[in-house]
């Protein structure tokens, strides 16, 4: 069964938001869970929504944006649909990490957008627990290690066209 990260998710509803909100508002330090909540339904966060939620939760505006931004987890805008997430920690960058950054880089089209098809977004993360099979990614919550440059396009070949 896909995991929520390659589920297709619904467009953004502001009604639905407004559930979320009020479901969850009223629970001490609201807004995490709200934002994990609005991220898990939408796949993002909608920046027009930051208003209601600050005004709901009787923060700055400034507060709001600013958890989203300070936590890298969170998107302002809908992912691809498939999400890789590329290890940059030390032990994966001292076993060609770097060279299998820059190619996945290059045919997704860099992080945090989608790649020119809308397939994939790509997100740097700084340890995926790989160590030992250097260097490692994930795709849609599969943990994938030794991954090469053929590897890495053989595992998009068989989800669907980079680039």
């Amino acid at each position: 069964m896909p995991s929520r990260e390659t589920a297709t998710r619904p467009e953004w509803d502001v009604a639905r938001a407004q559930e979320i909100l009020q479901a969850k508002k009223h629970i001490p330090g609201a807004l995490l869970p709200i934002l994990n909540a609005l991220q898990e339904e939408f796949g993002y966060i909608n920046p027009d929504f930051v208003p209601e939620m600050a005004d709901a939760l009787n923060i700055s505006r400034a507060e709001v944006h600013g958890v989203i931004t300070f936590y890298h987890d969170y998107r302002q805008e809908p992912p691809g649909r498939h999400i890789v997430k590329i290890c940059r920690a030390e032990a994966c960058q001292s076993m060609g990490g770097r060279e299998l950054e820059a190619h996945v880089k290059s045919r997704l089209g860099g992080y945090h957008g989608k790649s020119a098809t809308g397939e994939y977004t790509l997100e740097p993360v700084y340890c995926l627990g790989n160590c030992a099979c250097a260097p490692a990614l994930m795709i849609d919550g599969k943990l994938h290690g030794r991954v090469t440059k053929e590897k890495f396009d053989a595992l998009t070949a068989k989800k669907g066209k980079a680039g």
